[in-house]
């Protein structure tokens, strides 16, 4: 193997006759912002706890900071920023409480009050947790995920919860932390978030997975091919073709002017995988209904 920070080969992890997690395979480079995608049920979270030591693997192999997770110890656990998809209780503390608490389990912690600031919770640093938002409460998890200068972070659907302009604000800390060398391994629903935060991206479904590159590529050529949409007797229909000018001139002939609700776009990431998607959930039922 490499020495990539995080190196999965052939990983797999079975429950009776039922494979959550099907021979993957993949490296993250140092300093790279690689977004693991796919939805719920795919086998991306079992992926993830595996990498973070949370959950044992049927087989395969994975190293991450060098350390197989299965018996990675404190000083490897101390290199790991975690962010999890569920929000963390501690009511009765404030803010400020909780991040020194926290800042006390590493040899190198980040400045307390700078990681609040970063956070958006200036204003809430003596507020107890437990009379914040529900998006106030995520980004105490962000804070907690980043105080120790991690060298790998695990973000797991960090801006659930975030405003509009909160996630904005958050996509700046995540490319911070990417500019002072920080490893990430992004989760997300959110696809343009994965197209602005992330270098590379891989697809997992159904246990596999089914594509992976630099985040222009996911897809390949033939899914890059632009889109026109229009109405057509009041329903809205949609052809891909590599002639988009030709097409939209012959609409213009055949409907003897204007075209209503004519557009045409490159297909966006979230486009993309949600045909992905798609596709896999049909040949699934033509197989029978098998994932």
């Amino acid at each position: 193997m490499t020495t990539s920070p995080v190196q999965v080969r052939e990983l797999k992890k079975s429950y009776g006759s039922f494979s959550a997690v099907d021979g993957v395979t993949f490296d993250i480079q140092e300093g790279e912002t690689f977004a693991l995608l796919g939805p719920n049920g795919a086998g991306k979270s079992t992926t993830i706890e595996i990498l973070e030591g949370y959950r044992n693997r049927t087989g395969g192999d994975v190293r991450i900071l060098g350390t197989d997770p299965q018996h990675g110890g404190l000083e490897w656990k101390a290199k790991l920023g975690i962010v999890l998809q569920s929000t963390g209780e501690s009511g009765n503390v404030t803010v400020l409480e909780q991040l020194n608490h926290f800042a006390g389990y590493y040899p190198h912690p980040r400045s307390v009050a700078e990681v609040i600031e970063a956070v958006g919770l200036g204003a809430k640093a003596k507020t107890r947790i437990s009379k914040l938002s529900g998006g106030q409460r995520r980004r105490v998890d962000v804070a907690l995920g980043i105080i120790g200068r991690p060298k790998l972070l695990f973000l797991d659907e960090p801006t659930t919860g975030f405003d509009p302009e909160a996630r904005r604000q958050f996509w700046g800390l995540v490319n911070q932390l990417k500019d002072e060398g920080t490893t990430i391994l992004l989760t997300t629903h959110y696809l343009d978030e994965a197209a602005s935060l992330a270098d590379r991206a891989g697809v997992i479904i159904g246990g596999k997975l089914v594509d992976i590159g630099p985040i222009d590529d996911i897809g390949g050529q033939e899914a890059k091919v632009p889109l026109v949409r229009w109405r057509q007797d009041g329903v809205v229909r949609v052809e891909r073709t590599t002639t988009p000018a030709a097409l939209a001139a012959r609409l213009y002939v055949e409907q003897g002017g204007e075209v209503p609700g004519l557009e045409i776009t490159r297909p966006s990431l979230e486009d993309i995988y949600l045909d992905m998607v798609g596709n896999h959930s049909a040949s699934a039922l033509d197989n029978g209904g098998a994932a």
